[in-house]
């Protein structure tokens, strides 16, 4: 058995599928990974033995040019395009193709499972990308929800005709370019009627709709690499220190997020660990109690902080609570306001207001998540948190790809 996983987005969107990707391979099948053109995600996927196919153009290089919202049809026209010139070799010989990431590049991938015959499933990583009359979508850039219109049934109605005017043209042009027929109904397309939700049911869960969804679970591979020589020092050295990191967000609008959020920490008598991430942050001065990493282990790591300053990716936002720390989530772009607002409402942590922090902000947010009802709360939480998604969702392909073979 042959499987194709396929994504187009950031760090968050590669390392679920890493996850999967281990977990299908222990099942017997060989697989490959379908990915932007990143170093970060090349060595990731070379850490793992599995094979890596380029698509597309650098996510990081895209993430920083920060495009203006007016181009992103034009920016889906080429990502959707880059699918029909790289999957189809990618997917010969392949038994399914797993499709995630961003709309326009799943509904390019899903464009070439079905130009190839190939069975497929659509993966979402969080559940506003699923319509509900329980939770309302989540808004394309440039294109805010009216004034006004409150009701989810509206809201997924007026996201599907978003969806149409952003990317209908472009996905069409290439399927009737390559002998499939236009699709009506972009977002539907994709979703298809057994979508899958890999997330866990705890941090974000799913009420029972017309549409059926299975939840797997999130998508983690069990991280066993050691913490650098030089970080294990410094965690050695004093009290557990505030993670501050952001990880494939460039940090636009928060120019000086590191000298804010030393400063913050500090302010509560704190150590601080900055991750470089995508933004580049470095240390503010050369004070012994202010450590810079980069890629690192997070599932060894934030068990060991005091708390967790981030951006609020569902990767990030999951590991986090798996290990316990209570968390300050700094949201800046897409569900990540959503996430922030689960931190809260499970009161493992806070939900900053805005994307650019203040060191007035910050650190009235971190005396919340400092307490130690927080830290008591976190622990309670991350006992709940399910550690096996990827493997289910790899016995589920596996069995759903056997009962195809039986049938054919």
């Amino acid at each position: 058995m042959r499987v194709l996983l396929s994504t187009y987005g950031s760090r968050g969107d590669v390392e679920p599928l890493v996850g999967l990707a281990v977990a299908v391979r222990a099942l017997g099948a060989e697989v490959r990974v379908c990915a932007p053109a990143d170093e970060d995600f090349a060595r990731r996927l070379a850490d793992i033995g599995v094979e890596f196919v380029p698509v597309g153009p650098s996510a990081r290089e895209l993430t920083r040019a920060a495009p203006a919202p007016s181009s992103l049809p034009e920016r889906a026209a080429q990502l959707i395009a880059a699918q029909f010139e790289v999957l189809p070799a990618a997917a010969e010989g392949c038994d399914v193709l797993v499709a995630t990431g961003m709309l326009p590049t799943a509904a390019g991938a899903l464009s070439v499972a079905e130009l190839l015959g190939i069975p497929s499933v659509f993966v979402a990583f969080q559940k506003s990308t699923l319509p509900s009359p329980h939770h309302p979508p989540l808004a394309y850039p440039g294109r805010p929800h009216p004034p006004g219109v409150t009701g989810n049934g509206q809201l997924w109605g007026l996201d599907a005709e978003s969806v149409d005017v952003l990317f209908e043209a472009a996905l069409n042009t290439n399927r009737v370019a390559n002998g499939l027929p236009p699709v009506e109904g972009v977002r539907d397309f994709v979703i298809g009627d057994r979508p899958w939700l890999a997330t866990d049911p705890v941090l974000d869960p799913w009420r029972p709709t017309g549409l059926n969804v299975t939840q797997t679970g999130a998508w983690i591979v069990p991280d066993d690499r050691p913490l650098p020589r030089d970080l294990e020092a410094f965690l050695a050295a004093g009290t557990p220190p505030v993670y501050v990191g952001f990880g494939s967000m460039p940090m636009h609008a928060a120019a000086d997020v590191a000298g804010v959020a030393v400063e913050a920490v500090r302010a509560q008598g704190r150590r601080v660990l900055v991750l470089k991430g995508w933004a580049d942050l470095d240390a503010v001065d050369e004070r012994d109690d202010c450590f810079v990493v980069g890629e690192v282990n997070h599932q060894a790591l934030f068990g060991r902080c005091a708390a967790v300053v981030h951006h609020g990716g569902a990767g990030t936002t999951t590991t986090a609570t798996r290990a316990g720390a209570p968390q300050v989530v700094v949201p800046q772009a897409t569900d990540q306001p959503y996430w922030a607002g689960r931190v809260a409402d499970l009161g493992v942590g806070v939900a900053h207001d805005g994307p650019a922090p203040t060191v007035e902000s910050l650190s009235a947010a971190l005396r919340t998540a400092l307490a130690p009802e927080t830290r008591a709360r976190a622990a309670a939480v991350a006992a709940t948190i399910r550690t096996d998604g990827a493997q289910f969702a790899a016995r589920l392909l596996v069995d759903a790809v056997a009962h195809e073979k039986a049938l054919a």
